[in-house]
């Protein structure tokens, strides 16, 4: 007890000498993701948040499967009409359906930063678990007929490897349609980067989308890179929020921190860490 009540006043000495110092942007910690990457294997909110998020959607799915005009494509994304279409959820795979925290922890352990060499290493061993509510909510969809499409921009080299990874903690796969992954063609349509407009496009023409499910607005819809210019766009879409998009969380990545740097990821890290905790509010 004495020794917790001292290191707590050395600890309040220490940040009343520093509370006029500016942030110290020299030294880069080993990893900023840390208390991301533990909240998102450790807390019980976490675990929490993502059932509730399944649960609810499962809730709806059923009344907007008999609202034949029910639609979760945006006008853009909507190139046929939906008459007598066959109904579809479209989910995202990585950190909507498939939790890869483990190979974030392990860039945490190293101090590394992502590169692609070790993400298809983590993808090919096919460990990564469910996550919460994502097995019960696709199977209830398929089995009353709905068909489940993932839209996922993994590499085309790890298409196989996702479909393992998938089947083998149980979500439904079916036909070839099912998974739609960074190298899938288009007809008429040209995707620029990880864009997945032109594949919600191809979903649109054979299917009405009741529910769109993912961790970034990307999995959405088209939105801007920049952080006020992606607000505006987003506020239209409000009331499709828990009833058409159902949106999860990834504190872990995104394109909302790349937003922070207007993404020049080709600076040094060094530089990306100060424009991040200059967006920060105080």
């Amino acid at each position: 007890m004495t020794f917790r009540l001292t290191a707590g006043l050395f600890a309040l000495a220490l940040l009343a000498g520093c509370a006029g110092m500016p942030v110290p942007t020299t030294t880069v910690p080993a990893d900023d993701n840390l208390n991301a990457v533990a909240w998102s294997q450790t807390a019980i909110e976490h675990e929490l948040i993502y059932l509730q998020t399944y649960r609810d959607a499962q809730s709806h799915v059923l009344a907007a499967l008999n609202d034949p005009q029910w639609d979760a494509l945006t006008r853009a994304d909507r190139v046929a009409p939906l008459a007598q279409l066959p109904p579809a959820v479209v989910l995202d795979i990585d950190e909507t359906v498939l939790d890869n925290s483990p190979y974030a922890a392990r860039l945490v352990r190293s101090g590394k930063e992502y590169d692609e060499a070790s993400w298809q290493a983590w993808c090919r061993e096919e460990s990564a678990r469910a996550l919460p509510g994502a097995v019960a909510f696709t199977r209830f969809a398929a089995s009353h007929g709905i068909a489940v499409i993932y839209i996922s921009n993994r590499s085309s080299e790890l298409d196989q490897a996702t479909l393992a990874n998938l089947r083998k903690v149980g979500l439904p796969i079916s036909g070839p349609d099912a998974f739609l992954g960074l190298g899938t063609v288009v007809d008429g349509c040209t995707a620029v980067g990880g864009d997945k407009s032109c594949r919600r496009q191809r979903v649109s023409r054979h299917y009405r989308v009741l529910m769109q499910l993912g961790d970034q607005l990307g999995d959405f819809a088209d939105f801007p890179s920049e952080r006020a210019a992606r607000a505006q766009a987003m506020a239209r879409y409000l009331p499709w929020i828990g009833t058409r998009w159902f949106v999860l969380p990834n504190a872990t990545y995104g394109a909302w921190e790349s937003a922070l740097f207007h993404d020049h990821w080709s600076e040094p890290r060094q530089e990306r860490r100060r424009r991040k905790i200059e967006a920060l509010r105080y």
